[in-house]
């Protein structure tokens, strides 16, 4: 199993960046797939989740209207596009795959700072 996210750097506040993430080594279609991101000093969260076939979101109440996941089950990929990004953004950013709690899969995630 891997989940290799991509697309995190230094960014200015207000701009935008596109995170994606690869899965390999399981069916992909079957799992709901979020992203969480983890600031210095303080806990893991959820940003965002989408159902396996792409039909539901979630988004946390600090990136709503500002962020936005997606996937491609066809590619096995999933994506967060994020917009109008704040200093408080800034975290690493990690994608996550789930069905059950034996079925819990983790990126190594990628960093996005978000500073002038």
């Amino acid at each position: 199993v891997q989940l290799v996210e991509s697309g995190g750097g230094l960014v200015q506040p207000g701009g935008s960046l596109r995170l994606s993430c690869a899965a390999s080594g399981f069916t992909f279609s079957r799992y709901v797939m979020s992203w969480y991101r983890q600031a210095p000093g303080k806990e893991r969260e959820l940003v965002a989740a989408i159902t396996s076939a792409g039909g539901s979101t979630n988004y946390a109440d600090s990136v709503k209207g500002r962020f936005t996941i997606s996937r491609d089950n066809a590619k096995n990929t999933v994506y967060l596009q994020m917009g109008s990004l704040k200093p408080e953004d800034t975290a690493v950013y990690y994608c996550n795959a789930y069905t059950d709690w034996l079925h819990d899969y983790w990126g190594q995630g990628t960093q996005v700072t978000v500073s002038s």
